[in-house]
């Protein structure tokens, strides 16, 4: 899986965004508002106020996605994540997540953290494999949120990730 390359939001990609998020949302749980507002107006909900849309790209069709939404000064939620049935099993979902992680930390951000819920096994294990760790739930938008994980960021919490997750788009 080496022809995988990432971008920074795009327009052209944005269906792709909301569609792929909805369809594994759909599959284990119900859609809820904040979903819809976010996936149907990512320039307005997550670009604009600081955030970034992240795709990883195969053969130039979208493979994945991921946002970075901008929740504090120097912290982003890690939310919106997911990868296309047939791109799974191919490391896109961690690749991915790495580019998220090197990207986090062009932002200046010191703190990643997200929300899921513990029957999303695989996406949990990706996310320990990351970094992340398991923090108290606090206040959430989402009735599926059950677990909430962090990742603090410095200067050796990714690795090197450009020799990990490849090429990248520019940015």
């Amino acid at each position: 899986m080496n022809n995988i390359t990432f971008c920074a939001f795009d327009k052209r990609y944005a269906e792709d965004f909301k569609r792929l998020n909805l369809e594994w949302i759909e599959q284990y749980f119900v859609v809820e508002e904040h979903d819809l507002e976010q996936l149907s107006n990512p320039q307005e909900y997550i670009i604009d106020k600081g955030g970034e849309i992240l795709f990883a790209l195969c053969n130039n069709e979208v493979a994945g996605v991921c946002a970075l939404i901008k929740t504090g000064a120097n912290e982003y939620e890690l939310a919106k994540m997911g990868v296309y049935p047939k791109y799974q099993g191919m490391q896109v979902g961690y690749r991915l997540g790495l580019y998220a992680i090197e990207t986090a930390k062009r932002l200046m951000a010191t703190r990643l953290w997200l929300e899921s819920n513990r029957i999303l096994k695989p996406a949990l294990h990706l996310y320990e494999k990351l970094g992340f760790k398991e923090i108290p739930v606090t206040d959430t938008p989402y009735a599926r949120a059950d677990i909430r994980m962090e990742l603090l960021l410095n200067s050796s919490s990714a690795g090197n990730c450009r020799q990990a997750y490849g090429s990248c788009a520019s940015v």
